[in-house]
């Protein structure tokens, strides 16, 4: 079975007059993982069981190959649902929890037992098809769940939070085994997850929910070094956010005066639409473009802050420095300096950084 391509057209679900998603418009390629990331209750959820066809959506339509499929009931998509909490049947072995949707299809027993052995054997599982859930791991348990779901062949695979109940290291190691298992598949995959890091690990394009709407939609490497606005600046990974007003604009530079009277300048090369000197400005600059030097009398300028580090976390791979000037606190984070003394706390520091580094973000 080819992989499918999914449409979303203008789609909204309520629930009596409070919109849990409205206006959503997507196009998803086949073979794509694409992820819908968003807090807890943005309605990330609901439109994947809009997609599957468990919520029906007061607006708008879904689409699965160009064909419109409101009115088609779940059991005749073929799009496989891989759920948070796994769903197995205790009861059941691995081998007939994995076999439960052919028996359903009423497929021929000797192919039910070749395309349960195969996809036990390509999810790592070979061995297990006698054991009950009580008797599998965490991990094991989920690429049951993950089996389940590829032996019916679906054209989409549908996966709800399928990692958010295994430790944080199994939680890694899942993530890389999914996503080898999804290139060498081809699936077109939609992905829920509240986790940043899993997104952009996983994903081919991300769709950023908030409040039931998409507030931006683009590749991971978008997403993080081009925030749309605040609320994914902050929310896609950790932003130092200034807000200020523009005191002048030339074709290389902008300069920003922030509310707290800090000199910021950002590269103006290859910007679509350029402010004006006097508006008002919102600026995202991530930790790790922060670069911190002891504080000496010769540093002045844009883009070269002085402060105290207030506070200090050792990290091993990078330390993770806060650094505290008048009126407010920010984050950097440098590459662990093996063999080299940390700035310590109280001590006077400068942060530095690239114009080409700081985003001016819309302030929603």
């Amino acid at each position: 079975m080819s992989p499918a391509e999914v449409k979303l057209d203008g789609v909204g679900k309520s629930y009596g007059e409070q919109w849990v998603v409205r206006d959503v418009n997507l196009h998803i390629g086949r073979g794509e993982f694409f992820t819908f990331l968003g807090p807890s209750g943005c309605g990330k959820t609901t439109l994947l069981r809009i997609i599957a066809g468990f919520v029906f959506p007061e607006e708008g339509t879904v689409y699965l190959d160009g064909q419109p499929i409101n009115q088609v009931p779940p059991w005749q998509r073929n799009v496989g649902l891989v759920f948070q909490n796994y769903a197995l049947w205790p009861h059941m072995t691995v081998f007939d929890n994995v076999a439960f949707g052919l028996r359903e299809r009423k497929v021929a027993r000797s192919e039910i037992e070749r395309r349960v052995m195969e996809t036990l054997k390509r999810v790592d599982l070979k061995g297990t098809e006698n054991r009950r859930p009580s008797q599998l791991s965490g991990g094991q348990q989920q690429r049951v769940a993950l089996a389940r779901t590829l032996v019916i062949q679906p054209r989409v695979l549908l996966l709800d939070e399928p990692l958010s109940n295994l430790d944080a290291r199994l939680r890694i190691d899942m993530r890389i085994e999914l996503l080898k298992l999804q290139r060498d598949l081809g699936l077109t995959t939609i992905y829920v997850t509240h986790d940043q890091e899993e997104a952009l690990a996983l994903s081919t394009r991300i769709a950023v929910i908030h409040k039931g709407r998409i507030v931006q939609e683009s590749t991971p490497r978008q997403i993080y070094e081009q925030p749309a606005n605040e609320f994914v600046a902050a929310f896609v990974g950790k932003s130092n956010l200034f807000s200020g007003r523009v005191t002048r604009v030339n074709e290389r530079f902008i300069d920003v005066e922030t509310d707290d009277k800090l000199v910021i300048r950002i590269g103006s090369a290859g910007s679509s639409k350029l402010p004006e000197a006097g508006d008002k400005v919102l600026l995202s600059i991530r930790p790790e473009a922060m670069e911190l030097k002891a504080a000496d009398n010769t540093s002045t300028g844009a883009n070269q802050l002085t402060g105290r580090v207030a506070a200090s976390a050792y990290q091993g791979t990078f330390v993770e420095y806060e650094i505290e000037f008048t009126g407010r606190t920010v984050k950097t984070y440098t590459i662990n300096p093996k063999g080299k003394t940390l700035f310590q706390r109280g001590e006077k520091v400068i942060v530095t950084f690239s114009a080409d580094d700081v985003v001016m973000v819309r302030n929603d």
